[in-house]
């Protein structure tokens, strides 16, 4: 799923860190990194970040709960 705009980072990882299942970043480059460690946090999106706001990503989960979980914070911050 592509989310964008997210204002709250610390509200989108702690919501990422309450997935039960894989969480994923998907790269330009088609990489694939686990969005649920720490240090892939840090490195990933320290590329990406533009002015304390993360303009674009393409995620991957794997469970329902974990999709929708993602989806209220899309719709409802």
């Amino acid at each position: 799923m592509k989310v964008s705009n997210i204002k709250d980072i610390d509200k989108f990882f702690a919501v990422v860190d309450s997935c039960e299942g894989r969480v994923e970043l998907v790269t330009g480059e088609g990489d694939r990194l686990n969005l649920k460690s720490k240090l892939s946090q840090y490195v990933s999106l320290a590329n990406i970040f533009s002015g304390g706001e993360i303009p674009e990503l393409e995620i991957v989960a794997y469970e329902k709960d974990d999709i929708d979980k993602l989806m209220n914070f899309m719709i409802n911050g």
